[in-house]
């Protein structure tokens, strides 16, 4: 067996891989319907019903309309119309989640805050010590200056959120929570986590300060569930669309996004049908990006060279066995890393470049991080089984779990549970998919210390304030010259575990400022909450 294969199929990671398929249906489903115009017409309920649907939900901000149909002929029937810029079917498109201290105080004085409620955090939570993600972004220092503001809302566009989790509970803001599985938001609890990955990214976000369990990066915002992966961590076109009007028209300051959206894992826009659905995201995005929302996202866990795209193998792959290879390029892009303004993350495990002991700070790409030029803009810690130090599930990131899905965690060790608190259950895990929620929980921080500042819709920060404070406080990255083995699997080196797409060996470019595998560097919680935008 190839060593790379070998490498992806014990790899013990929760992550997210783009696995679709298009096929047409008999039976009913939902169609993204996209309007020529950003804005959908007056009639467009009634022309949906002539053409064999019905109206299931319209988002006029950004001209696009979810329908549904189990008439073959509904999309040729509504191509018809002039209005429509084109429409696709959704049912076989989805996402699947895969399993992949005194100087701090002294700095924070020199540093003009804003005007929202801060205080500090500690963490000396039960599972504190096995934190080492948080020890390495320096979240313990900052919690020293502010633990966040709780007028500060990230909104977790996952799989849902465990609304009974005593380390969440305090944080959550359950008004602010939606379900958007059907492409119409349905507030509240309806978006309980039936998956696990949502609570675990969550938990790295905003899990609470208070004697139990873990501490989060931002442990005092508050947090929404918006629900665009089902149990089974798909992520349909529908979802992802009302997953961002939902939160831009609720105000929301940061969203973590650990998917991939799209037919295809590589969505390429010279596809008619691809393109529909592609620009009805991206207009979603940048809407919530005009109203004031930084979007984070995972990278992904392929090994690949996103700004180099060679092939795609991966899909579509549902039906299961329905992937296909196919040759791919610059057009073909990652939804949502790849829409400009979007915060890329890839993932560095605990284990410090070989080559660099003179920097503690400096730190191994994880084996399975997608990277890329102009992609990547900073790096957080996302665990790495195989190359971690010492490798094995205590090299990967501990976070909250809903107690009900135990068993999805795996086994006993990668799991550990509250003494004397039997909903309080933590997971271990490993992905791109843990990296962004770290860099979405620093963002937090940086808008609770320096928010409101200038912008007109909320009155906090807008995102492109919020990037370029993450890229300056970043704690650079030189490329490693020098790669480990694994003890874990005998002769493995860390470049045998080349791109799953590409088959290409990892290679990083650029230089200790910037580059492909690190961006601006790994994101540095203290550095962000003492920033001084002068200097």
């Amino acid at each position: 067996m190839h060593k790379r294969t070998l490498l992806r199929l014990f790899a013990l990671a929760i992550t997210a891989v783009a696995t679709l398929a298009f096929a047409a249906s008999a039976f009913a489903q939902n169609y993204v319907v996209l309007y020529k115009q950003q804005a959908v017409p007056a009639g467009a309920a009634t022309a949906i019903q002539k053409a064999g649907g019905t109206l299931v939900a319209s988002y006029d901000q950004i001209g696009v309309a979810i329908a549904k149909s189990d008439d073959a002929a509904f999309r040729a029937n509504l191509l018809k119309d002039a209005k429509v810029e084109n429409a696709s079917g959704t049912a076989a498109f989805g996402v699947k989640l895969k399993d992949e201290t005194g100087k701090a105080l002294a700095d924070a004085a020199a540093t003009p805050p804003g005007d929202l409620p801060n205080v500090p955090a500690t963490d000396t939570d039960t599972f504190s010590p096995l934190q080492w993600d948080m020890r390495q972004i320096h979240t313990p220092e900052a919690h020293l200056i502010t633990g966040g503001s709780p007028a500060v809302l990230v909104g977790d566009i996952d799989t849902g959120i465990d609304f009974g989790h005593p380390d969440l509970i305090q944080n959550i803001d359950v008004a602010n929570s939606a379900n958007c599985e059907s492409g119409v938001a349905v507030p509240g609890v309806a978006a309980q986590d039936d998956n696990g990955h949502g609570t675990h990214t969550a938990g790295t976000i905003a899990a609470a300060s208070n004697g139990i369990g873990i501490v989060g990066v931002a442990p005092n915002v508050k947090i929404a569930g918006i629900k665009a992966g089902n149990a089974a961590g798909f992520f349909f076109p529908e979802a992802v669309i009302c997953s961002f009007i939902w939160a831009g028209t609720h105000h929301m300051d940061v969203t973590n996004n650990s998917y991939f959206a799209d037919p295809f894992e590589y969505n390429c826009r010279n596809d008619p049908v691809q393109r529909a659905i592609w620009k009805a995201e991206q207009r979603a995005i940048m809407f919530a990006q005009h109203e004031g929302v930084t979007v984070v996202a995972a990278e992904g866990n392929d090994s690949d060279d996103l700004a180099h795209p060679t092939f795609d193998v991966t899909s579509p792959d549902f039906p299961p066995g329905s992937e296909q290879e196919r040759a791919i390029t610059n057009a073909c892009v990652v939804i949502p890393v790849e829409i400009p303004g979007v915060i890329g993350v890839t993932a560095t495990g605990n284990r410090r470049q070989v080559d660099n002991d003179d920097d503690p700070d400096d730190y191994l790409k994880a084996y399975y991080s997608n990277y890329g030029v102009g992609v990547t803009q900073v790096t957080a810690p996302g665990g790495d089984f195989y190359f971690g130090d010492p490798p094995g599930p205590t090299a990967l990131i501990l976070s909250t779990w809903p107690a009900a899905l135990a068993a999805e965690c795996g086994s006993a060790a990668f799991q550990r549970q509250e003494i004397g608190v039997p909903a309080a259950l933590y997971c271990y895990a490993q992905g791109t998919s843990m990296a962004s929620p770290h860099a979405a929980g620093v963002a937090a921080l940086i808008i609770s210390r320096f928010g409101k500042t200038n912008s007109p819709q909320n009155g906090k920060m807008r995102p492109e304030q919020v990037k370029a404070y993450l890229d300056q406080t970043a704690d650079p990255q030189p490329c490693p010259t020098e790669f480990p083995d694994t003890p874990l699997i005998p002769g493995v080196n860390y470049l045998d575990v080349t791109g799953f797409n590409s088959g290409a060996v990892q290679q990083c470019q650029g230089g200790p400022g910037y580059n492909s595998w690190y961006g601006n560097g790994e994101v540095n919680a203290l550095k962000a909450v003492t920033h001084d935008s002068s200097n």
